[in-house]
């Protein structure tokens, strides 16, 4: 028995209980190994988690996403951590114990996800199924350390360029909350054929597109057109078109009649990059909640028929 439990506790092949644990010392007597040699590999051995990733996604999308647009989702979230040794934490809102009359903050670390967004025939609904995550330090803690600290629009930039890349032949549509409604990323990730969605302000300053530049023209091109009503007055104005539709699986309630008005601008801001993009109000006729605007990029229309 001892040289049993010695070559048990050593990491070795063995039949013997290691300290007593007998469900462990069964499950790994069965397995031909140990529990001890998983924690061996990742602490010893080379391996690349961006790698890992890749292989990851690729068997998410083999058995979930094998055909059509591959649709991601990307969100922040906070690992609520304290000590001195984690340095990389800072102080965030908390999104959960937060509202809109409500500041809640939260000290610890914050993750930033891509998430494959794929209808699981066991589950009845679309699981949010994370492939990759990525480090989102402080920005104290990149100002002490002499760093150049990114935002959070950066990151989501860089890890769905990377997607892209791993995906070079479908056609990827990302889903974001109003954070991620920033021109600038809107504008890198549209250059790489990505399609984004997510949440508009009202008072977004939206313009028809710019004019056919006429020939003999001096000065620099035109970047937008005339300036379009907010879409605040979109929504109340008595002459707006609004089309009904039905939305299946609302929230694990089921579906959904829904109206939806929609058309195409372009977004723009003093000193930063111009969006093409269509704008969706989305209102409820049982008054069930407040209507959010959403808007996507116009390439969206080679990905299906959501939206007329």
């Amino acid at each position: 028995m001892a040289s049993r439990r010695g070559a048990v506790d050593r990491g070795h092949s063995g039949t013997g209980q290691a300290h007593g644990d007998q469900p462990a010392a069964r499950h790994g007597a069965r397995a031909g190994t140990t529990l001890r040699e998983p924690h061996r590999v990742l602490s010893r051995a080379a391996w690349s988690s961006r790698a890992a990733s890749r292989l990851l996604l690729g068997q998410l999308i083999e058995t979930f996403a094998p055909s059509g647009p591959v649709v991601l989702g990307i969100d922040d979230t906070i690992e609520r951590r304290r000590g001195k040794r984690i340095a990389a934490k800072g102080i965030y809102r908390d999104p959960v114990r937060s509202s809109h009359g409500h500041f809640v903050k939260a000290s610890g670390l914050r993750w930033i996800s891509p998430m494959l967004l794929a209808p699981v025939p066991w589950a009845g609904r679309v699981w949010a199924l994370p492939f990759l995550t990525a480090l989102a330090p402080s920005e104290r803690y990149c100002r002490v350390r002499g760093l150049r600290h990114k935002k959070l629009t950066d990151w989501a930039r860089q890890l769905v360029v990377q997607a892209r890349r791993w995906l070079p032949g479908r056609d990827i549509v990302v889903v974001g909350n109003s954070g991620f409604a920033a021109l600038e990323l809107l504008a890198a990730v549209g250059r790489h054929k990505v399609t984004s969605i997510t949440r508009l302000r009202l008072d977004a300053a939206l313009y028809n597109p710019a004019p056919p530049r006429l020939p003999g023209t001096n000065g620099r091109p035109r970047t937008k057109g005339a300036r379009l009503p907010n879409l605040s007055e979109v929504l109340a104005s008595p002459g707006a078109v609004w089309q009904r539709i039905t939305v299946p699986g609302w929230y694990g309630e089921g579906e959904r009649s829904v109206e939806i008005c929609t058309a195409t601008a372009v977004w723009r801001h003093g000193g930063m990059p111009v969006v093409p993009i269509r704008w969706v109000l989305i209102r409820d006729p049982q008054q069930r909640f407040d209507p959010p605007p959403c808007w996507w990029t116009p390439q969206i229309s080679s990905c299906g028929s959501e939206v007329p």
